[in-house]
């Protein structure tokens, strides 16, 4: 059947077969491979030839195609299979393998052109009945946990896998309370980790790591110069004695005579070279005194005949013990009218610095630095201390030294006042101090020369640091700038997480009731702090922090080295403070800037005039203190309607004055029925400021017109006085 229409079958030969319109005719292929046999010869276009007739076989196959419902056929009916069957003798069973017509699904795939490929799935164990999923244990040598300084609460919880909530009730319980992202030091994290059988171990960042070793030999040491603080209380001539040591005159130069930097001098002696360090003697720079001591081979404590022992001459004495530096005492001011030396060696007495005269050990030199007398026998003095120290170092070995002072430098960059300790300083060195590294460009000495190389014992000014380091600190030279950088950002990391532990912790209920029981605490007077040097910035920090009372509190937001920026504009008004500039001035568009924001910039010279004027802006913030003054007092005896002005009283005075637009309190049968301010006082015709006792006015009080005969107006002003910052 064609087309659903039935035909007569027709017995015809198989090889006079030909396939109609509607039939079609496949040849069945072998499973194995097929060799096909290509000529090798002739120079004509070569086309593929196809499988010998062995290959092919000779049987053929009749098929019917079958049209779906939008008239294209596409199902195949082989129509041959029964005419084999009866062919067969009427066998219905497929005999051996490689009998029959293939499958549907085998014509489709010829149809198409598909391939089959067999895949053997892998074959599943069985598992057997009711067995359950085994959880291995972790080995307990591997229950390890390594940490640097600290780590934070969800970072512990992934690494012993446990839920954070749980972590934070464990420290809840220790009476700790933190947050998923807050740091907990080594010793929490090790409580913690014991409960759940975890060992912690600190793995830091080793900073010697990096450093070179050095093999100390004696037969590398060599003999360095003395380093000579000048230490003592202000004004009694420090700087100038060592001005004319040097025969320079910078005294002259420090704003108000007094000195606020360190300096580093080297000075070439008949005894050798002597490297000096010139340190403030205000109190405000403590920290920079401390410095200079702790720096220094011998201490030259500087006493004014006149003055005697101070309370800087005596920090200076206690700075220099705790350093356990020799001290060699030098009285100046000699030449002054009442210069009394053994009253000042009497008062170090008192503080176990006996003179050598009286059977001590202090050497005490008597000196003026006007008149340069005695300066040789100080020299003297101070060479002979250093021979008794013998005093060495190598020089061959990577430099080490210490950041005197350091500053900002229009044009320079960060500059840095170095005294090389130990090894010698070289440009092109990488170096680290503190979070900053770079490696040095260019080295100047105490006379403003340059320099390729800085020995130990001497000082210079260095360039090439990436930021202002801090006084202070430590300068290593370092194999390549690449090991300064990761031990500069290990360091500034550090930092960064000291700061946001501090920026943690809470505040107790207790505290909360205390501040507002005291009704929200005290006052703070922010401040952005901009100093020349980083010393001096240290020491401004330090002295206006000191002013802090329970009233009022200061609290420093930032502190820098530099001129006033824009940056410091915005920051003071981003925390509603001012800029206070200490030797510095305000760069272009700053004061702008700073009228635009209404930010208060305020710059100082002298130390002192800017404790005055921090502590002043203290007294500001604080409620002034009023008080009742009474002026007089006048009885009304009438009443006048006076248009625009309202009823004025025709008043007598009967004791002290009556002033225009002082507050007035009206009394009516001795109670008082209205409390406000004056707004006219006139005789006769006249306006006037105040009239005295027994004359008689006209009185007008503002927004107030039920005046009666009889009513008594008495007059006070208010007075407003600063309160007291204790």
């Amino acid at each position: 059947m064609v087309g659903g229409v039935p035909h007569q079958q027709v017995t015809q030969d198989p090889r006079s077969l030909r396939p109609t319109a509607t039939q079609a005719v496949v040849i069945s292929r072998p499973l194995i491979q097929v060799r096909r046999v290509t000529p090798t010869g002739g120079a004509g276009k070569q086309y593929p030839m196809a499988p010998g007739k062995s290959a092919i076989g000779t049987e053929k196959r009749e098929f019917r195609v079958i049209p779906d419902h939008a008239g294209r056929g596409r199902e195949l009916v082989d129509v041959s299979k029964g005419k084999d069957k009866e062919k067969a003798g009427g066998r219905t069973k497929r005999g051996a393998a490689g009998e029959g017509g293939p499958s549907k699904q085998e014509i489709s795939d010829l149809v198409w052109g598909r391939v089959t490929i067999p895949i053997r799935g892998k074959k599943k164990k069985p598992t057997k009945k009711g067995a359950k999923t085994q959880i291995t244990q972790m080995a307990e040598e591997k229950k390890v946990i390594k940490i640097q300084e600290g780590i934070s609460v969800s970072d512990l919880g992934q690494r012993m896998g446990v839920r954070t909530n749980e972590l934070i009730k464990k420290l809840m319980g220790l009476g700790k309370m933190a947050t998923a992202n807050q740091i907990i030091d080594a010793e929490t994290t090790e409580l913690i980790a014991t409960d759940y059988g975890w060992r912690v171990e600190k793995a830091g960042f080793e900073v010697e790591d990096f450093l070179p070793e050095v093999e100390a030999r004696p037969e590398d040491e060599r003999t360095r110069p003395p380093v000579v603080t000048v230490m003592g209380h202000v004004d009694h001539g420090k700087t100038s004695l060592l001005d004319a040591i040097r025969a320079a005159n910078v005294a002259a130069g420090e704003a108000g005579g007094i000195t606020q930097h360190i300096g580093a001098y080297s000075v070439k002696t008949s005894r050798g070279d002597i490297t000096f360090l010139d340190t403030p003697g205000h109190e405000a720079f403590t920290s920079m005194r401390a410095r200079g001591a702790n720096v220094t081979d011998i201490v030259v404590l500087v006493v004014a005949a006149d003055d005697g022992v101070m309370p800087q001459t005596i920090e200076s004495i206690k700075q220099a013990k705790a350093a356990e530096v020799p001290i060699v005492v030098a009285i100046n001011k000699m030449d002054v009218p009442g210069a009394n030396p053994d009253r000042v060696k009497k008062d170090l007495a008192n503080y176990e610095l006996t003179p050598e005269e009286w059977g001590g050990e202090t050497i005490m030199v008597p000196v003026s630095a006007k008149q340069k007398m005695g300066i040789d026998l100080l020299l003297e003095n101070i060479a002979l201390q250093a021979e008794v120290l013998e005093l060495t170092s190598n020089p061959s070995r990577p430099a080490v030294g210490a950041i005197i002072e350091a500053k900002l430098e229009k044009g320079r960059g960060p500059v840095a006042t170095v005294l090389v300790q130990e090894g010698t300083l070289k440009v092109g060195d990488a170096v680290v101090t503190g979070t900053h590294f770079g490696r040095v460009r260019a080295m100047n000495n105490s006379r403003g020369e340059s320099v390729k190389e800085v020995l130990p014992g001497y000082s210079a000014e260095l360039i090439g640091l990436s930021g202002v380091p801090t006084a202070g600190d430590t300068l290593n030279a370092v194999a390549d700038e690449k090991a300064a950088k990761e031990i500069a950002t290990h360091r500034a990391m550090k930092g960064r997480e000291a700061e946001l532990g501090k920026a943690n912790t809470r505040e107790t209920l207790e505290q909360l009731f205390a501040k507002t029981k005291a009704g929200g605490g005290p006052k703070e007077l922010r401040l952005v702090i901009k100093a020349d040097v980083q010393g001096s910035a240290e020491a401004v920090k330090e002295a206006v922090q000191k002013l802090s009372t329970h009233k009022v509190r200061v609290e420093v937001i930032h502190s820098g080295v530099g001129a006033m920026t824009e940056g410091d504009v915005m920051r003071a008004a981003a925390s509603k403070g001012l800029v206070v500039g200490f030797n510095v001035k305000p760069e272009s568009g700053t004061e702008a800037a700073a009228k635009a924001q209404e930010v208060t910039l305020e710059t100082y010279s002298i130390i002192y005039e800017l404790i005055d004027g921090v502590r002043k802006s203290m007294e500001d913030l604080l409620e002034p203190i009023r008080t009742e003054r009474k002026l007089g007092r006048a009885e009304v005896r009438n009443t006048f309607n006076v248009p625009k002005l309202g009823t004025i009283a025709g008043a007598a005075v009967l004791d002290g004055v009556m002033k225009r637009g002082a507050f007035v309190r009206l009394l009516r049968d001795s109670k008082q029925l209205f409390s406000g301010k004056m707004a006219s006082l006139r005789r006769f015709k006249d306006d006037v400021k105040e009239v005295a006792q027994g004359f008689e006015c006209g009185i007008g009080i503002e927004n107030y017109t039920d005046l009666k005969p009889g009513d008594i107006i008495e007059a006070y002003e208010i007075e407003e006085t600063r309160p007291s910052l204790s």
